[in-house]
């Protein structure tokens, strides 16, 4: 067992994506095109929708589904990392999307706010301490040298695809999906 570890959006930028999402509302077009496609946009000006021939939006919109409610949960909670008992502190990299290195994700934790899987929010600053903190001096990083250590390892598997990475000093994992 562990805890995980987000990035959700400030107040403010929730106020923003809130006035976005009762601008949409207010504007929508209930039309039964709208209705059969969920309600799916590219943009906010009819202006523009008017100009891209019929056939072309129903295309566009089989493959773009997103609605305002949609805009407005994308990319509500960054998943940063996990933390362990007898482990270092994993961090979560996604792919690069967000942060690349240690300043770009300290950034990006500081632009936000931090809640554990819990909901408890926790001040940007502290959860940064203790994360980094956390196992600190002799928790297990996955990787060669932990699986040498296990007695039912299995040695004629190649396993490196899945080890931790090391990144600016962090633990940082192999893929992007956490339990």
């Amino acid at each position: 067992m562990g805890t995980n570890f987000y990035r959700i959006p400030t107040e403010e930028e929730m106020s923003v994506r809130r006035d976005r999402l009762i601008h949409h509302i207010n504007n929508m077009e209930l039309s039964p095109s709208n209705i059969k496609s969920e309600f799916s946009y590219l943009s906010n000006s009819k202006e523009e929708i008017a100009l891209v021939p019929t056939i072309l939006l129903d295309i566009i919109y089989d493959w773009i589904k997103i609605n305002p409610w949609d805009e407005f949960l994308n990319e509500m909670k960054i998943h940063l990392g996990k933390r362990s008992k007898g482990w270092k502190f994993v961090w979560n990299f996604n792919k690069n999307k967000y942060y690349s290195n240690k300043e770009e994700l300290f950034a990006f934790i500081r632009s936000g706010r931090v809640i554990d899987e819990y909901g408890k929010l926790i001040p940007n600053e502290e959860f940064i301490k203790e994360a980094l903190e956390w196992g600190q001096p002799d928790g297990h990083i996955y990787n060669e040298e932990y699986l040498l250590t296990r007695p039912n390892r299995f040695s004629d598997i190649d396993m490196s695809e899945n080890y931790s990475k090391i990144i600016d000093g962090l633990v940082v994992s192999a893929h992007d999906e956490f339990c």
